[in-house]
Formats: structure tokens, sequence, C-alpha cells
């Protein structure tokens, strides 16, 4: 505590003698300042002791004593000391009865006793108290210290807490609430959502003092980490304004915590090439060996039922589409539909990711601790491939789950439990994506799609499975690319209809040249070959039905199919042949 009033009074050597404000003798002193002038008030910043002679002062003159003890009271001084046997043999009563009626504390200071005995005894009390908040500091911190290292991020907070009579939260990067202490103080700290949101926004480091109705208490809000996005928040609250000996403690606590979500890089590293490691191993059928490699790692992960989520940002699959395009443009017909039913190609099982590739693992109470809502993640990233990520960890750091995820270049890869809190998390994320892309659309305020992405989700698999999930995630990705989607599951490609997939521009442009020449000859007002065609093959070369549909003789649409084989140099008593034909008309009609 820092001198008072009462801690002066109460010095054996000073001997003063309280004349006015009794009842105000605990409140703390700044300093001691020694002043002869009628009007000192412009010269004092508030909590000093203000000592006098009465050397300019007409002590004896009530008004005069009003104003002058009114208008220190108004500075903030917190007490008068006046020396008796120096220009009054004691203090005169109109300044006593001024002080009184004020309530300011009136000290009388014996002749004996010099303004410096004083100023000394109010800067030793000073110094003291301050060494007294450094030395609790430094205690707190190797207590923060043991309890970070001993119980992990919940003990560090349950240690704060204690330090500063109050209470702690922990956020993770989105603004929910990962740990706090004690526990009643779950719904305090849930209240401030929106203000570690606004937090997040601000460059790091960063820091908010929030109060008022709404948090019962003066509370701290302090970013963690020491990238250019926060990985977490830290909430402190008090009763009151933090001292010297707590803001050592949160100063600490936020030292530990950034260490604990920053790891350092050689570990980072390190994690990173065994992420790889055990995805390319699955990739390449070697559960046991990718286990081996993993440890404990991720936990069970590897021994559940998963999900693999394919991610690429718009730009980026755009770019893919192009060039899968390019390189689709089929020799044959039968190439072209095997293409356009498969989506994008896949690489091979067992192909490696990118040697650079990065890994993460969310664990429980050890992950960066991860809006307000999902969106903002990724939008205050600017990376929408991060953001993703984040959303990941940030759910399975809440749930206890173990996640991996593997940025392969401008991809990334998550392997998440089956229906655990990471796959609904980025289910909710991709679906608000897509809110906020129809939204701008009906506003025509949409942004480019590079803030925008593309994902990919495979159905349920096992790890002698991962190379299969791994091609239905990217067969899922290829149609959510084509179709315009953020996100489409494996389950949805396989239980819907194939014509969605017929409008890849490969598949196009395989049917404008199967069919040109029909349409060419039709063009000439010879015969309509195309509409005869399309009547026959929809009743499976039925010739009468296929007849009445068009209105012609049976004989009619006879002659018309031999034109159709004699044009395309091709039989339809081949079943490949009237696949390929039907395939054609429905990818033209289409367009």
């Amino acid at each position: 505590m820092p001198p008072t009033l009462a801690s002066l009074v109460h010095h054996s050597a000073l001997k003063l003698t309280v004349r006015a404000g009794e009842d105000r003798l605990d409140v703390p002193v700044r300093w001691a300042h020694v002043s002869e002038l009628a009007d000192p008030v412009p010269y004092m910043e508030g909590g000093e002791l203000l000592l006098v002679t009465a050397l300019k002062l007409d002590a004896e003159d009530p008004e005069a004593m009003r104003r002058y003890v009114k208008r220190l009271a108004g500075a903030g001084v917190v007490g008068l000391g006046f020396a008796v046997g120096v220009n009054y043999d004691e203090i005169p009563e109109a300044l006593v009865a001024a002080a009184e009626e004020e309530g300011l504390p009136l000290l009388e200071v014996p002749r004996r006793t010099p303004f410096l005995a004083i100023s000394k005894a109010v800067s030793a009390a000073i110094a003291a108290d301050q060494y007294r908040s450094v030395t609790a500091g430094f205690a707190a911190q190797r207590e923060l210290t043991r309890q970070a290292l001993n119980a992990g991020p919940e003990g560090l907070l349950a240690a704060l807490a204690a330090q500063v009579d109050g209470w702690a939260a922990l956020y993770d990067a989105s603004g929910a609430v990962v740990a706090t202490a004690p526990e009643w103080a779950v719904r305090r700290a849930a209240r401030l959502t929106a203000e570690v949101e606004r937090l997040r926004d601000r460059p790091a480091p960063a820091s908010a003092v929030v109060g008022g109705p709404e948090t019962e208490d003066r509370v701290e809000l302090h970013s963690i980490g020491t990238g250019r996005r926060p990985r977490a928040a830290l909430a402190v609250g008090t009763a009151a304004t933090l001292g010297t000996a707590e803001r050592y403690a949160v100063h600490s606590a936020i030292a530990l915590l950034t260490l604990t979500t920053e790891r350092s890089r050689s570990l980072h590293a390190a994690e990173q090439r065994i992420g790889a490691a055990v995805l390319r191993m699955l990739l390449a059928g070697q559960p046991d060996h990718a286990r081996a490699v993993a440890g404990d790692l991720y936990g069970g992960l590897l021994d559940a039922p998963f999900r693999v989520i394919v991610a690429e940002s718009a730009s980026a699959s755009a770019a893919r589409a192009r060039a899968d395009a390019h390189a689709r443009v089929p020799s044959s017909p039968s190439s072209a539909a095997s293409a356009s039913a498969a989506g994008a190609a896949a690489p091979a099982p067992g192909a490696a990711p990118d040697a650079s590739a990065s890994s993460r693992s969310a664990r429980a109470g050890s992950a960066p601790a991860a809006p307000a809502g999902l969106l903002a993640v990724a939008g205050g990233a600017g990376d929408p491939l991060a953001g993703l990520a984040e959303v990941a960890e940030a759910a399975a750091a809440r749930s206890g789950e173990r996640v991996l995820v593997v940025p392969e270049g401008q991809r990334l890869v998550v392997l998440a439990a089956d229906g655990g809190a990471a796959v609904a998390a980025c289910a909710e994320y991709a679906a608000a994506l897509e809110a906020a892309r129809a939204a701008a659309v009906r506003e025509q305020s949409g942004g480019g799609d590079e803030d925008e992405l593309v994902v990919g989700l495979s159905a349920p698999a096992g790890p002698i499975a991962a190379a299969g999930a791994y091609k239905q995630a990217e067969q899922a990705l290829s149609v959510a690319r084509r179709r315009g989607r953020v996100c489409v599951e494996h389950e949805q490609v396989a239980s819907g209809s194939v014509l969605p997939l017929l409008a890849d521009d490969a598949v196009r442009a395989f049917a404008d040249g199967l069919l040109r020449a029909l349409y060419e000859h039709d063009a000439t007002g010879r015969g309509d070959l195309v509409a005869s065609l399309r009547a026959w093959l929809s009743r499976h070369g039925q010739w009468d039905a296929a007849a009445a549909d068009l209105g012609v003789h049976r004989h009619t649409l006879r002659y018309r199919m031999r034109r159709v084989e004699e044009i395309l140099g091709r039989s339809l008593d081949d079943p490949d042949v009237r696949m390929e034909l039907w395939l054609a008309l429905k990818a033209t009609s289409t367009e």
C-alpha cells in the first residue's frame, strides 16, 4: 500500500497532530509538496500533502481561508500540513474551521519537525511500496510460470485470478471462451465476445479497457500472439484499477500465454514435417507406418472414421479448372465421357504432398486458442485457406478433438473426426460463405473470387481408405468448382444426377464436335436429324414410338437414322455410341 495520511500521523518521528478531517486519513499520499504561494493550485497534480507556514496567507481571515481551502480540495490535495511556531504559534481557528467545513484533513506540524523529514518519510514509503510491488510481481511471475508448466493455461488463469483478486478468461481467435477462472466467471466472459472481436481486428499487440453496468467490473482485454493477427485474447476482470504488482502478474501471464500459443520455430517445423509425412503415408496406403510416425500427436484420429476436406481459394481453383479443361480435351469420345463423370483428376493415392507442407495439430488446452463469427476469422486473416484452418483448429481445440491440417501449396487438406466439431465448423463456415456470396450478388456488391473458397468433403473413411477419401474430396471439390458452390460433399455427388457434371467446358467442346456435322446438315434444310436422333434415343430405339413423337412415318425415321450413321461414320447398334450421343445431346441442351 502507498503511504497514507494515517501512516504519517502514526509515524513516531514526525509527531503530527490531526486538527481536522480525522475521518479521511486513509487517503493515499502521492507526494509531499511545500508551497507558500497564496494560490498553489496551478502547480498541483492531485494527491499531494501540501506543507505551509502561512508566510503569505492571512490565516486569521475566515473568508480568505474558506476560499483557500476550497481551491485546494478542488485541485485534489489530500491534506494540509501547517507548521506552528514559525509565523503562527498555533493554527488559526479560521483555517481549522475552513478545513472542517470542506472535509480537508489538517495536520499540525511541530516546530521541531522539518518539512524535509515529512518529504523523506513520504518518499521512503513510496519507494518501499514500489519495492513490495516489484517483489510481489516477481513472486507472481514464478507462480504463474509454475502453474503454466504443471497445469497448462487453466492453471495459469486460476493463479492470475488469485493474484489480481478477480477473474480471468482466455479466448480463442474466434472470440469463443476457452477457459475461465474461477468457473463462475464464464458468463461474464461470454458477454465480451464482441469486444474481443474488435480487439482482434487491431494490429497486435493490442489492449482495451471495458467497464460499465454490462461487465459489472473493470475488465482489461489483451491480445495474445506475436503475429500480425492475435491467436488468442486474455480478459482480466477486477473491482478496481490494477496496481503495480497486479500489472506485473498480467504482463507475465500475457508472455506465458504467448509462449504457449506461439511455439518455437524448431518445434513447429518438426510438426510440419510430421504432419506432411503422416498424410503422405496415409495416401500411400500405409496406415500402420502413419500411426508409428504420428505417435500420440493426433490421438485416436487415425483409428476412427474421419473425413477428408480439400479446399482451394476460388482464384486457384479457377486456374486449376482452366488447366484441367485444356488438358482434358479428349482425343476420343469415351475418354471425354469418363473425364466428365470422374471430375478433376486426383493425384495418385501415394503421391506426396508438397515438401514444404505444414501441419497443425489442435489439442484441447494447447491449441492456438481459435471471430463474431466464423467469417470474421477468414476476413481478418486475409487468406481464406488460413481462415478455414483456424476454424477447424479452434473447433477441435474447444471440443478436445485432434485434427490434422496440412497446407499443400495453394490447397489445404484437413483430416477431422467424422461427426466431430471440426467438420461441423467447416460446414458452417462454408454455409456462411455461401450466404454471404448470395447476399453480395443480390446487392451487386460482391468481392472478387480471390476472397472465396471452394471446398470438397469426402464420405467417412478409415485409415486404410484414406487415399479413396482424398480422391472423393477432390471430386467433390471439382463439382463445387463447376457448379459455383462453396462446398460440396461427396455424398451429394454420389446421390445426385450425373447431368450437372455435363456442364464442363471440355464435355461441351466434345459434344459440339461430335454433333457439329448433324447440326450443319439440319441448317441446310435437308432434314431434322438432331431432333430425330434425340427422339429415337429417348424411346430406346423403338421406331413406332419415336416416329409418333416426331409426327413422321417410321420409314422416314429409319432413313434419318441411316443418314446419321453415314454422316457420323458410327453405328447406332453400338451401345457405347448411343451412350456418347445421348450424353452429347444432354450436354448441348444444358447450355
